[in-house]
This record gives structure tokens, C-alpha cells and sequence, in this order.
């Protein structure tokens, strides 16, 4: 749901949007957002003080973006989030930023390969909601 709510309210802002999103094997990220200028942000969920405390990989997902927010419901004990990383505050329905989270560019190979991803992933799925049948899997590759 907190996923939903940030989708809805970065599209409002002109973001695209692919949610379970894999960068590379072994990470899989909640959102990932798309600018229209290309800039590439990533969103990690989480419901829980506990749901956080367990999260060993967001740092693996830095260099993935240029831009990395944590998105949590409005009772969520913000004061754990790490500094130096942005703030969102969601339900089902929208979501609200907080704290914007500084800026570390991509570099360019490295986002064009990422938006390349991106884009095969979200057209991979569009195509298995219009057929579902064979099933289709976007590739690391």
C-alpha cells in the first residue's frame, strides 16, 4: 500500500514508475522512478520500525540511483532513518515528501544501461497483462 501511494504521488510529479524492481541479481528494490529529464530514484518501503531494522541491503542500492527516499506510514518512527536520505510519508491513496534526499549522479553508462532496464521491465510486464500467457521475464542481460 505505501508503494501505491508513492507511485501515485511520483507520477503526479511527472515519474514513471516500476515497483519490485531488480538493478542487479540479488537486489530488488520497492520503487524505482523515472523523470522525465531521466533522472533515476529509488524508494524503499517500509511498514515497521522491526520491517527496517531487518533491512540489510539499502545501501547496496546507492549506486543504483540518484536520488534514494525511504517511503513509511504516517506513525512510522522517522527519527531511525539514516541521515542524508530523503523522507516520504505515504498511505494507499497519495503520499507526501518530507525530506528531499541529496543528489549523487549517475554516471552516464551506467544510467543509460539502468534506464534501458527499466523500460524492458515495465514493458515485459504491460505485455503479460495483455497476454498472460507465455510468461515473460525481463533479463539481466
Amino acid at each position: 500500500m505505501l508503494a501505491r501511494g508513492t507511485c501515485r504521488h511520483l507520477g503526479d510529479l511527472g515519474f514513471a514508475c516500476v515497483t519490485e524492481f531488480v538493478p542487479e541479481r540479488g537486489l530488488r528494490v520497492d520503487v524505482i522512478a523515472l523523470s522525465r529529464s531521466g533522472e533515476i530514484w529509488i524508494v524503499e518501503c517500509k511498514s515497521s520500525r522491526a520491517d527496517f531494522m531487518t533491512d540489510n541491503k539499502w545501501q547496496g542500492y546507492l549506486p543504483w540511483c540518484d536520488r534514494f527516499f525511504w517511503s513509511v506510514g504516517p506513525d512510522f518512527p522517522t527519527d531511525i532513518l539514516p541521515d542524508g536520505t530523503g523522507l516520504i510519508t505515504a498511505d494507499a491513496y497519495d503520499a507526501d515528501i518530507l525530506r528531499d534526499a541529496p543528489e549523487t549522479r549517475l554516471a552516464a553508462s551506467r544510467r543509460s544501461a539502468l534506464t534501458r532496464r527499466i523500460a524492458r521491465t515495465a514493458a515485459l510486464r504491460l505485455q503479460g497483462h495483455l497476454d498472460p500467457g507465455p510468461a515473460l521475464t525481463p533479463s539481466m542481460s
